[in-house]
C-alpha cells in the first residue's frame, strides 16, 4: 500500500484547522462591489462563506506544507513498498 497524500473535499470541510469555538471578531474587507451587491441580493451569508473559503484554503496550504515536510519519508516508504511489497499483500483477495 503506497502512501497517497491529500484529502478529498468532504474530509477538508470536516477537519477544522482552527478553534471553531473561538469568538467572532469584526473585520474590514475590500470586496468587488458587483460581487458584494449580487451576494447581498441573494442573501448570501458573507461571514459563513468567508469562513468556509478560509477553512478550505487553510486545508490546502496545510496539506501542501505537510507533503513538503514529509516528502523524503513518503518517497522512501513508497520505494520500499515497490521493492518489497506490502506486508499484507499475501492476504489480499483480488
Amino acid at each position: 500500500m503506497r502512501i497517497m497524500v491529500g484529502l478529498n473535499k468532504k474530509e477538508k470541510l470536516m477537519s477544522h484547522l482552527y478553534d471553531i469555538n473561538a469568538p467572532k471578531k469584526p473585520t474590514n474587507l475590500s470586496v468587488n462591489s458587483d460581487l458584494l451587491k449580487r451576494s447581498k441580493k441573494l442573501n448570501v451569508n458573507l461571514s459563513a462563506t468567508l469562513e468556509q473559503a478560509l477553512n478550505e484554503k487553510l486545508a490546502i496550504l496545510e496539506s501542501e506544507r505537510w507533503k513538503a515536510e514529509n516528502k523524503t519519508a513518503i518517497s522512501a516508504y513508497n520505494k520500499y513498498i515497490e521493492a518489497n511489497g506490502c506486508f499484507s499483500d499475501e492476504y489480499r483477495e483480488l
